[in-house]
């Protein structure tokens, strides 16, 4: 098999990841609130609040690390047909 399509695969790959764990973060943040309520009648309210946060918390990281990958491998592409056509313009060898 030759390199193409397989660098094509992973970075489709990666892309797909990532859409995944921002569809799974945005559906974590549904239910999130944009006022929270500091009496204590809403302590439910409060931790309801405060376990979605946790959860987006552990997501994040995944979403920083899937997003450089996507980065890296878009610049490795990148890469790739800038020598090619460097190649096929006999500017390298």
């Amino acid at each position: 098999m030759t390199l193409v399509p397989v660098m094509w695969s992973v970075w489709a790959a990666f892309v797909v990841f990532t859409a995944a764990l921002y569809i799974y973060r945005s559906s974590l943040t549904r239910d999130e609130e944009d006022q929270i309520f500091l009496d204590d009648s809403f302590a439910h309210e409060r931790v309801a609040q405060e376990a979605i946060t946790a959860r987006v918390a552990k997501v994040e990281p995944l979403v920083r690390i899937a997003r450089w990958l996507v980065v890296a491998m878009t610049v490795v592409v990148l890469a790739y047909y800038v020598r090619d056509v460097m190649v096929q313009l006999h500017l390298m060898q």
